[in-house]
């Protein structure tokens, strides 16, 4: 029997979990406190996460690392991108040598403008060739249920590959393959920008054409920062890419659509995120791609005026009608002096 090791009990971790425990596989998740794992484990559930969603038979919840990982075949890194850096280096000391390191965390390392893949391979330098990234228009609360969904894993070797395949496709959840580790990660981090841009819109109510044309934008913008960073370009029209950012972009389960929602209401930043569960991963990866482009030498204007939404001020309806094709006309018009 395969066995898998989640380090994180985020949504997407635990609804992994769940769907491989349900096809039969070993899973282990790993919490961070023996508080968190006890409760889990008598509640059956992730009731913070993933309520009324009850664990299968195989899945158990641990608070010991080195338990967690002895023997596995593979360890899902289901962590925030922030903290990535800091929970493979408490895993890193307890891997099988054989073990595959998958990340799925889709997101930049805020200061260094990383992959995750890179983070991982930083500190786990010995098993660098073990990681792989996975991607993919992937709501995890559809995906608990049984609805239908598809998805990609990238590896520098392709066998790998084939074996992390393997290990996740399930009746319901279809797995391709690529090689392209860059492509499907930047275009499964880069989507949450353009998805902060799509909220915006569709909370200053500017309707559906306008949403159609900034994520237009916004996959031109992706793709050109994205091969200019090493992706190949038809990697951007899989899952990864187009896939991933049409449903980022339009869901009402999308975290970084409901951050552009709320800041077209008015609300700060801060009181944004302190009130959301989970992560919204567009906010920092916003500034790593801002030094991503700029490192490349890429114009990513999308990027720059949600950075400036994010953090400068600039007012949600001005940058839009910006990216929309009507700037401000005070600001262009000629002087009558």
């Amino acid at each position: 029997m395969a066995k898998i090791a989640i380090v994180g009990t985020t949504t997407w971790g635990t609804a992994l979990g769940i769907i491989l425990a349900r096809k039969g596989v070993s899973v282990r998740l790993w919490a961070r406190t023996e508080k968190e794992a006890f409760a889990m484990n008598s509640s059956r559930s992730n009731a913070t996460f993933l309520p009324g969603i009850t664990f299968p038979e195989r899945m158990s919840t641990f608070h010991s690392l080195p338990g967690v990982l002895r023997g596995i075949d593979m360890a899902i890194m289901a962590v925030p991108a922030q903290t990535m850096r800091t929970n493979i280096s408490l895993v890193a000391g307890h891997l099988p040598d054989s073990a595959i390191i998958l990340s799925v965390s889709k997101g930049l390392e805020r200061d260094t403008a990383l992959r995750m893949s890179q983070v991982i391979s930083e500190e786990v330098s010995s098993m660098s060739h073990h990681v792989c990234s996975l991607s993919g228009p992937n709501l995890a609360k559809e995906i608990v249920q049984g609805l239908p969904a598809t998805s990609i894993v990238a590896c520098t070797d392709e066998e790998l590959a084939l074996k992390a395949q393997k290990l996740l496709t399930t009746r319901t959840f279809s797995v391709s393959v690529s090689k392209d580790i860059v492509g499907v990660e930047l275009g499964g981090s880069l989507k949450n920008i353009m998805a902060m841009a799509a909220g915006l819109s569709d909370g200053l109510g500017l309707g559906d054409n306008a949403r159609a044309a900034l994520i237009t934008r916004g996959m031109g913008e992706i793709t050109e920062l994205a091969v200019a960073a090493g992706a190949q370009p038809h990697t951007l029209y899989g899952p990864a890419g187009w896939g991933d950012l049409v449903v980022t972009c339009s869901s009402v389960l999308s975290r970084n659509h409901f951050v552009g929602l709320e800041l077209a209401k008015g609300r700060s930043l801060t009181s944004i995120t302190h009130s959301m569960k989970n992560i919204a991963e567009g906010v920092h990866t916003t500034v790593a791609a801002r030094l991503l482009a700029r490192r490349c030498g890429v114009q990513a204007p999308m990027i720059e005026l949600i950075y400036d939404v994010l953090y400068n001020g600039l007012s949600p309806r001005r940058a839009l009608m910006e990216l929309l094709g009507f700037p401000d006309r005070r600001k262009s018009a000629p002087s009558m002096s």
